[in-house]
């Protein structure tokens, strides 16, 4: 977390106009009206868009196994210092199979022991692609090896909308929903 409290407030329900309320409609009727969906649903048309997207990262239509697409997210997160987005997948994570000991490790990145290769280089190519926005030439040769052509495609869009997705919650100051813990080590709040 960045920030102490919102840049820009969570849409409420008696403050919503009508396409806020449409947008959000769907999440409040699963309860999954979460505070980035609120936050977001402050200019409703983008939020629609964006949701068009965001929904095909995380169904199964993504190549990427659960396990695999849950450890880029929450890597890209950590990269990007999102405590929210930390926070939100970890729950994700943990029901895709990552134990607390991987997630543990997933600050650590690759080189921590324990991963296989495909894990250490779905990590490697999130930290390339969050600090050179790029993937190198060995991180490409070991996922070739490993993953199709469309996986490898998927791992790089899949990083790319969480980066998206970690900026805006760092620069709204999207606060955390209840029932999530922040990590320590993503507390870059202000005293």
């Amino acid at each position: 977390m960045r920030l102490n409290e919102p840049r820009i407030l969570p849409v409420s329900d008696d403050a919503a106009s009508e396409d806020q309320k449409a947008v959000l409609a769907p999440f409040v009727a699963r309860g999954t009206d979460y505070n980035v969906f609120r936050t977001m649903a402050q200019q409703p048309g983008s939020l629609d868009r964006f949701l068009s997207w965001a929904t095909y990262i995380l169904s199964a239509r993504n190549s990427l196994a659960p396990r695999t697409r849950e450890l880029a997210i929450l890597r890209t997160g950590f990269n990007c210092g999102s405590g929210y987005e930390w926070a939100q997948h970890v729950v994700i994570g943990k029901d895709t199979g990552l134990t607390d000991d991987e997630i543990a490790r997933i600050k650590l990145g690759p080189d921590a022991p324990g991963w296989s290769a495909a894990d250490a280089a779905v990590l490697a190519a999130c930290d390339g692609l969050t600090g050179d926005f790029f993937v190198p030439d060995p991180v490409w040769a070991t996922l070739s090896a490993r993953f199709t052509t469309e996986q490898r495609m998927d791992l790089v869009y899949t990083v790319a909308q969480y980066t998206q997705v970690s900026m805006l919650l760092n620069s709204f100051g999207v606060q955390l929903d209840t029932g999530l813990r922040l990590d320590p080590d993503l507390d870059r709040r202000p005293a």
